[in-house]
């Protein structure tokens, strides 16, 4: 054989291979262009001119199966609801209801209750509306809505309105009582007295679960930025003085403030003092008779702006740890018995934490049965306030500090702060 030949060979030999490469490389791409994908299933080509398009702007998690049931296309977010899983329907009930569509052409809806994702535990359930249609000759068309958050709203909405009308229910029956005593007793001045006495209480009760309910309704609704401006923080803590003096003076309770002076934060007056004032009354109104009620401040450093801690300390009952999970729910009392003899309504703190939040802030607990709690609301400071104090010659703030719990009674709780400045906003004051 002469070399002229045995390159002939060895060409057609490679041009062969190159064929079958070639074809095998074809078909290869053919079976993966075939496979399903979370954004197509099959081809585009299968779905009626137009629907791609309205399912990719839909709310809804979308799925469209053909007549062997298989996934043809479906949307991202009924991937991330594990509706679909390795291109089949997985939701039995769905699938059954979209073969009677096919099967009848008929519209079809239907509400569900489908475990999370990763979790089997009904707590996680997701509530969810699904609707099926018919799409074309062939093809079915499911959209899924997530009904979980609405559900949760429309739920809290209920238990309000029930809370509400339950709290509303009781001081008005005891004023109908109470007057139906008045009139039956109406030649024994004493008894009159007495019961007058008693609808005073009534009628002061209603008059501040009204005005709660009310500031409950504006904190949630209002922009409090809107009208804010840079507060002093121990004008805040007067006012809360001011707005307990008279309980904490029945009962005998020192009210002491310290801490860092001359802070501001940046917010709406009005909101800022209702929610200390509330910190406030909560700490006098739970406390014992002749014992320490503790407001301290303090700047603190954090990411983006330093922020200002105030902390309401009391020895009173303590708050059991299940109870602090939810104490600042609407409504939630830890003990409704002792909320009624204090005119407690229940909603003190739920505008406390609703105060906080709208002004980028939190509010915190810490509590231990028997020896007391201290809440520490924390909020922004004003910018143009933290940067006068900054160029004023002063100390370092990284030395301030104080307690709002350790010298109360001269023991330490393990409270969050230890000592308190000697610099306080003002001069303790011992209430008679």
């Amino acid at each position: 054989m002469n070399v002229n030949a045995a390159i002939a060979a060895v060409a057609a030999l490679a041009g062969l291979c190159t064929g079958v490469i070639a074809m095998l490389a074809f078909r290869w791409s053919e079976r993966e262009q075939a496979k399903p994908t979370r954004s197509s299933l099959h081809t585009d080509a299968v779905l009626p001119p137009g629907v791609d398009t309205v399912l990719s702007v839909l709310r809804s998690s979308a799925v469209v199966l053909d007549e062997a049931d298989a996934v043809v296309k479906a949307s991202s977010a009924a991937y991330a609801l594990g509706l679909v899983r390795g291109g089949k329907l997985a939701v039995e009930p769905m699938l059954a209801m979209a073969r009677d569509t096919r099967r009848d052409g008929e519209i079809r809806q239907i509400e569900l209750d489908l475990p999370r994702r990763g979790t089997g535990r009904g707590g996680d359930a997701l509530a969810v509306s699904a609707r099926v249609a018919p799409l074309g000759s062939r093809l079915v068309l499911l959209l899924v809505e997530d009904l979980t958050e609405a559900r949760r709203i429309e739920a809290v909405r209920r238990d309000f309105v029930a809370n509400v009308s339950h709290e509303l229910k009781t001081p008005v029956g005891a004023l109908s009582l109470l007057s139906e005593a008045v009139m039956d007793a109406s030649d024994e001045p004493e008894a009159v007295n007495r019961f007058a006495g008693r609808m005073q209480v009534e009628a002061t009760r209603l008059t501040s679960l009204v005005q709660e309910l009310i500031d409950l309704s504006r904190v949630q609704n209002d922009d409090p930025l809107e009208d804010a401006e840079p507060v002093r923080v121990d004008e805040l803590v007067a006012e809360a003085i001011d707005r307990c003096r008279h309980q904490a003076g029945t009962k005998q309770i020192t009210m002491a403030t310290g801490g860092t002076a001359d802070l501001h934060v940046w917010g709406n007056r009005g909101q800022l003092a209702a929610a200390l004032g509330n910190l406030v009354e909560n700490a006098v109104n739970y406390s014992p008779a002749r014992t320490r009620v503790g407001i301290a401040a303090r700047r603190i450093p954090a990411t983006g702006g330093d922020l200002i801690e105030v902390a309401v300390t009391d020895q009173g009952i303590g708050i059991s740890e299940k109870d602090r999970e939810r104490i600042f729910e609407r409504f939630y009392r830890v003990d409704p018995a002792r909320s009624r003899q204090t005119g407690g309504t229940g909603l003190g703190l739920a505008i406390v934490k609703h105060v906080a939040a709208s002004h980028g802030g939190e509010v915190t607990v810490w509590s231990a049965e028997g020896q007391g709690s201290t809440f520490t609301l924390r909020l922004p400071e004003a910018g143009a306030a933290r940067d006068r104090d900054r160029s004023r010659s002063q100390p370092s703030e990284s030395s301030e500090s104080y307690d709002t719990g350790a010298d109360l009674d001269g023991e330490d709780h393990g409270r969050p702060y230890e000592t308190f400045t000697n610099e306080p906003l003002s001069a303790p004051e011992v209430l008679p």
